[in-house]
Formats: structure tokens, C-alpha cells, sequence
């Protein structure tokens, strides 16, 4: 008998997450495949329809844009944070007075709340009396009219998006930190400049932790939601695109199918379809990334 009673206490203990498991994630899965071959809207018992959801939304104008809009962010979204993130993380390791106290503020905004980050960004980018207009017109500079046309809406939302760049950073900061101080000493005794000991010592340090993140930021900009939601939001759950439709991406398109309109059929295929463009991006990028990955760098 106390053979059989280890599995079966262990399997005690982790009841909590096969439950949570089965019932949050399993069933879920399962059940949007299913619906995404039904029209369903709640309130009806579903009906079959096959692929008709599937070839609805390829002929349908704003899912098109909606996934051309979120290929967009990320293939710009993506580098521009990697940048940013290896950029500030070489400014934040110099050894300079109060370097703890700006380390927290650079990481400060990715713990706000997008919903104020948004209001805040719609105030700082607004046409009249916005901040980032005044400061460019102080400059003699354009003063575009951010949320009104559709490539500086976009703008916009790689803005916000980037301003959240903290967290990347401090990644890379403790990534610097792994690199070997011999190898700089060395390539400084042999007169090796920045950007030799960026390319030789530290990137092929660094380059496990660059696959990490970018599969991680490429995952959230494909799921991205809340910031073009929120800054096409015109009124309270009614469905907004930004100007020319520049603002909808599949993830708001998708919950405005499922909420707003009560197409979960069509949701549930819209979801299917994110998660294969997901899964074949990062795969290209997994398969990419035997030619610049140094995993025995040390």
C-alpha cells in the first residue's frame, strides 16, 4: 500500500495546478478550436460552419489590415527596443554617482499601468495642448497631428510601446555583467576599439540573452492590444480603428469580434490564425539564430 500512496500524495499536491491547467488553459484551447468552425455568439447553441469563419476574415479589408498592422509593430517595434535596450544598458553600467537612482527611474515606467500610460501619452501627443508639440514647436520643428493620420498614429504606438523599454534594459544590464573584464583588458591592450569590443567580446556574450528577448518582445507586440486600443478609443466599447484603420491590430480586432459584435466563432478563429503567425515567426527566428547565437561564448 505505501507503494501506491507516494504517487497519489504527490499527485494531491499538485491537484491545484492540474485543475487550474485543465479547466484555464486545456479546456479553453480546445474549446476555441472547436468554436472557430461554429457561429456562436453566446446566447445560441453553435452551428457548424466549417472553414466559412476562416474565409470571411481573409476577405475581410480590416483583418487584413489589422494583420498588416501588427506585422508592422513588430518588425519595427522589435529592433527598435533591442536598440534601445543594449543602448541604455551600456549608459546605465558606467560607473557614476546615483547610477541606482536612475536605474529605477528607466525601470519606473514598465510598472505603471498601461491604462494611465495611455491617457498620459493621448495628453503628451495631443495636437493643441500636448506637450511633444509645444517642445517641437520650440524647436522650429513639424508638429504632426499624431492621432489624427494614420503613420504618425502608428508612431505613436511604437512610442508608447518603447517608452516601457526599462525592463529590456535591466535584462541587459545583468547580461553585461557576465561578461569577462580580461577579455576588455586584452582587446585594450591590443588597441581594440568600442566598437571591435562590442562586436568580438560582448555581443557574442550577450547574444543568448538577445534570443530571449526577442522572442519575448516579438510575442507581446503580435498580442498587442491595449495600446492602440486605447489610444483609438473614441467612446466607451465602441469599436475604433485610428484614422484609416492605422490602430487596429489582431488583438483588438479580436476582442472587439468577441465583445463588441459577440462573433465568437470568428474571434476563435482570429485567435488560431495569431497563433500560427506567432508560432512560424519564432520559428524562423529560433532557426535564424544559429548563425548570430554564440552559446559557448564565455
Amino acid at each position: 500500500m505505501r507503494r501506491h500512496r507516494v504517487p497519489l500524495t504527490g499527485i494531491l499536491f499538485a491537484s491545484p495546478f492540474i485543475v487550474g491547467f485543465l479547466a484555464l488553459y486545456l479546456y479553453p484551447i480546445v474549446a476555441s478550436a472547436f468554436y472557430s468552425f461554429t457561429e456562436f455568439n453566446l446566447f445560441q447553441s453553435p452551428v457548424w460552419v466549417g472553414f466559412e469563419n476562416y474565409e470571411k476574415l481573409f476577405g475581410n479589408s480590416r483583418f487584413i489590415a489589422a494583420l498588416a498592422n501588427t506585422l508592422v509593430f513588430s518588425m519595427v517595434g522589435v529592433p527598435l527596443t533591442l536598440f534601445i535596450g543594449i543602448l541604455g544598458a551600456h549608459v546605465l553600467n558606467f560607473p557614476i554617482r546615483g547610477q541606482p537612482l536612475y536605474r529605477a527611474l528607466v525601470y519606473l515606467p514598465s510598472i505603471i499601468p498601461v491604462v494611465v500610460g495611455a491617457y498620459l501619452f493621448r495628453w503628451l501627443l495631443n495636437q493643441q495642448y500636448g506637450f511633444v508639440n509645444y517642445f517641437l514647436g520650440l524647436l522650429n520643428l513639424p508638429q504632426p497631428t499624431w492621432l489624427e493620420e494614420p503613420n504618425w498614429a502608428r508612431a505613436a504606438v511604437i512610442l508608447m510601446t518603447v517608452w516601457t523599454v526599462g525592463a529590456t534594459m535591466i535584462i541587459y544590464l545583468a547580461a553585461l555583467k557576465d561578461v569577462p573584464m580580461d577579455l576588455y583588458e586584452a582587446a585594450q591592450i591590443d588597441g581594440a576599439g568600442w566598437w571591435r569590443k562590442f562586436w568580438s567580446i560582448t555581443w557574442p556574450t550577450i547574444s543568448p540573452i538577445t534570443l530571449f528577448q526577442v522572442i519575448v518582445i516579438l510575442i507581446s507586440y503580435m498580442q498587442l492590444f491595449a495600446e492602440p486600443y486605447l489610444l483609438a478609443q473614441e467612446r466607451l466599447n465602441e469599436p475604433s480603428y485610428g484614422p484609416g484603420d492605422s490602430l487596429v491590430t489582431m488583438g483588438t480586432y479580436l476582442f472587439q469580434n468577441a465583445f463588441v459584435f459577440l462573433r465568437m466563432g470568428r474571434a476563435s478563429a482570429m485567435a488560431w490564425i495569431l497563433f500560427l503567425v506567432t508560432m512560424i515567426v519564432t520559428v524562423i527566428v529560433i532557426a535564424s539564430s544559429k548563425k548570430w547565437v554564440h552559446n559557448d561564448a564565455n
